[in-house]
């Protein structure tokens, strides 16, 4: 395991896959909604680091800041300003 995020009274927990290869992640993304500008910004680059940027800072309907990157592990995230 190599994280555990807690919802509520639950918890994920998330591990690599047991195998031989290159584990590939397809069809799913974490979105992180952050409280301001700032916040956002940090959570991005924390997510960012060794990644590839799949959508640079942007408005979009639900959001006047948001953003979408690829990890260096392949794994989706949506970063967005909360509440805008």
């Amino acid at each position: 395991m190599y994280a555990t995020l807690r919802i509520g009274s639950n918890h994920m927990m998330c591990g690599n896959r047991c195998c031989d290869g290159k584990t590939v992640f397809n069809g799913l993304s974490l979105s992180l909604a952050a409280a301001n500008e700032a916040e956002a910004e940090r959570l991005f680059n924390a997510v960012a680091a060794g990644g590839r940027v799949q959508m640079p800072l942007a408005k979009i309907f639900r959001s006047h800041r948001f953003r979408m990157v690829a990890n260096r592990f392949g794994m989706r995230w949506m970063v967005s300003v909360a509440g805008q």
